[in-house]
């Protein structure tokens, strides 16, 4: 059974990783996408793939959100995806000392005013029905401290909260719009190329990187895709305020990880 079918569903962000993935399976899973990106060839390159609409999208415009609102007033379904480490374009210090005032606000204005602004205009657009659902994607960042990555962490633990407050709100308004968070962690996305390389020394530096996550590997970008099609379908019902978790058990709480197997 499709369990999107006939469901409008927007991801920010979609142009590629986790974003694409989720794409490609809402479409598997019978849904109606508008794959939304800041850069729009990439959100072409992917709706064409898979049978979507595409349509630039800059997360942290109000003007942006207003026009998307205009053209598109109802929805079933939004995923806030799109988000940036800081590190993209600088190779300035994000850590609490030394980071500029200007990076923190750009990483917070990307995850943190793009999820507010997707959230505003998704229960706007779901009012109507009096249903849908908001997935925000969130990390583990948003849960442990970075010290490396400041802005990064403070954004993600900002969307884990106002999740939260969005879930409860909904609630307090009586609408069936649910608000869940998903936490990512250590999942093998284009951000970690640049530090895995394609050298003869990559599955050691893999190895390296997920030495001390419970399953002794990555997780892939359909694992998360996975996820969010259960919380953006019906079987996730009774479901609201929640927080997931995909992180191989990381955060589980093991100090020394569990040896690979032979």
């Amino acid at each position: 059974m499709k369990r999107l079918k006939n469901k409008l569903c927007v991801i920010t962000g979609a142009g590629r990783g986790i974003g694409a993935a989720i794409a490609h399976r809402f479409v598997a899973e019978g849904a109606d996408v508008i794959v939304t990106d800041l850069h729009l060839d990439r959100a072409k390159t992917i709706a064409a793939d898979i049978g979507a609409t595409a349509r630039r999208l800059d997360v942290s415009s109000e003007d942006d959100w207003a026009r998307l609102a205009q053209d598109i007033p109802t929805l079933d379904v939004l995923v806030n995806n799109a988000g940036i480490t800081g590190f993209e374009d600088s190779t300035a210090p994000q850590d609490p000392e030394n980071a500029s005032l200007s990076d923190w606000q750009r990483v917070h204005a990307v995850n943190l005013d793009g999820t507010f602004l997707g959230c505003r205009y998704a229960i706007g657009a779901m009012r109507a029905k009096g249903h849908g659902a908001i997935i925000n994607i969130s990390s583990r960042s948003g849960l442990v401290g970075i010290p490396g990555a400041a802005a990064y962490a403070s954004s993600k633990a900002a969307i884990r909260n106002h999740t939260k407050s969005v879930a409860l709100y909904c609630a307090e308004q009586g609408l069936a719009i649910r608000c869940n968070s998903v936490h990512p962690a250590a999942i093998l996305t284009p951000m970690w190329e640049p530090m895995l390389g394609t050298g003869p020394d990559r599955a050691a530096r893999m190895q390296a990187f997920t030495a001390d996550t419970p399953l002794h590997r990555f997780g892939t970008v359909e694992e998360v895709a996975g996820v969010c099609a259960m919380l953006a379908s019906d079987d996730a019902g009774y479901m609201t305020g929640t927080e997931i978790n995909i992180d191989g058990g990381l955060l589980a709480g093991s100090a020394a990880p569990p040896a690979p197997a032979d």
